[in-house]
């Protein structure tokens, strides 16, 4: 299990120093001389929170290569300028591990690093994919700064998601309310990596990408946003009038399905026996036993969407300090009604033997609430 002995880690130099510690025992792992970093996940994890891209739909525009003395990074010469000024800030001057820039022509290929890193010629080295649980473990339990940071930007998520939700109305269509939503991000320093709606008439959808429909009676949004490298997922509902007759219950339901994914966190076990848990709340909890099947029900979160995404089969464990997103979701064919709660949430131990407890980071205290197994939960914004 990961464990982090370097306090808070509160510069991006102590940071640095922290995640290099871990990526030596991925080392040591998998037997490999060097590890080579290049997803925008992995990289920013590293790098502090580092901004590795240009085109959200492409490849970071850099490498990291680490090895047992440092870290050395390959970037095309037209970004290098901007990486080094604006994203590296903290990170060079760092006396703990020494972390070398190399200039690349923006017609080369990045990925052959051994052009670009001629000391690597005589390395083993592992790539992300075969390394890829290791490094899963290795980025599993976040720093304090790295959670703090986490908060804001859910904070930002679901305040956005209050602003838009409690301004639009039944006519507004699902794309109006997304582009509502898509300013906000931006102009919180955040990308808007996912955004999703739906209306009355789309709410069998479980991923629904918006359209003009109108939102109706009940409607759905979701923000998936990206800054610093993590990545908050946060769901809210509205509703104009009063609920239909079972339309609460259902909503109560699924709150419960989400509570038992919570209860069956414990560090140390493994992540699939929270699917196991979720398999049998859905039937215990008033839905088909084939509800699970219908939808992905999230995972751990931090620098990927899911970094798992819970499935059979998946071997991570739990770990304390690590991030999670359930989306646990439901729907009624004889109400019409889909139910579903997400917010980003980090499990946290307490000194006492079996003390931990989930912290919710995408919180904004406007929004309506229920109890739900003890915890403040999301309610229907009712208008």
């Amino acid at each position: 299990m990961t464990t982090d002995t370097t306090g808070a880690a509160g510069s991006p130099a102590e940071e640095l120093h922290a995640k290099h510690a871990r990526l030596l025992t991925v080392l040591d792992e998998t037997g490999a001389d060097a590890v080579v970093l290049s997803s925008a996940g992995a990289l920013a994890w590293l790098l502090a929170g580092a901004r590795v891209h240009i085109s959200l739909a492409g490849p970071p525009i850099l490498r990291a290569v680490a090895h047992r003395d440092g870290v050395e990074v390959g970037v095309f010469s037209n970004e290098a300028e901007r990486i080094r000024t604006e994203e590296l800030t903290g990170l060079l001057d760092s006396s703990a591990v020494k972390l070398g820039v190399h200039e690349l022509d923006w017609y080369d290929d990045v990925d052959d690093v051994g052009s670009w890193l001629p000391q690597s010629a005589g390395w083993k080295l592992t790539d992300e994919s075969a390394a890829a649980l290791p490094l899963r473990t290795a980025r599993a339990s976040l720093l304090e700064v790295e959670i703090e940071r986490y908060r804001a930007l859910c904070t930002d998520a679901a305040t956005a998601l209050t602003d838009v939700l409690s301004e639009v109305t039944p006519e507004t269509t699902e794309r109006e309310l997304v582009a509502g939503l898509a300013p906000r991000i931006i102009a919180a320093g955040a990308d808007p990596v996912v955004m999703l709606a739906n209306g009355e008439s789309r709410a069998a959808h479980r991923h629904p990408l918006p359209t003009d429909a109108p939102l109706g009676r009940r409607a759905m949004a979701v923000v998936c946003a990206r800054r610093q490298g993590l990545i908050a997922n946060v769901t809210r509902w509205v509703g104009f009038g009063d609920p239909l007759p079972g339309e609460e219950e259902l909503d109560t339901a699924i709150g419960l399905v989400e509570a038992d994914a919570f209860a069956a966190l414990v560090p140390g076990r493994r992540l699939e026996t929270v699917l196991e848990t979720l398999k049998e709340s859905y039937p215990n909890r008033g839905f088909t036993t084939d509800e699970w099947t219908k939808h992905h029900q999230g995972g751990a979160a931090g620098y990927q969407g899911r970094d798992p995404r819970v499935s059979p089969g998946v071997p991570d464990l739990i770990h304390p300090n690590q991030s999670f997103a359930w989306n646990p979701t439901g729907y009624s064919e004889e109400l019409g009604v889909a139910a579903k709660v997400e917010d980003t949430v980090v499990l946290r131990e307490g000194s006492e033997p079996g003390s931990r407890w989930i912290d919710v980071l995408s919180v904004d205290e406007r929004w309506p609430t229920v109890e739900v197994a003890g915890r403040r939960r999301p309610a229907v914004l009712r208008r």
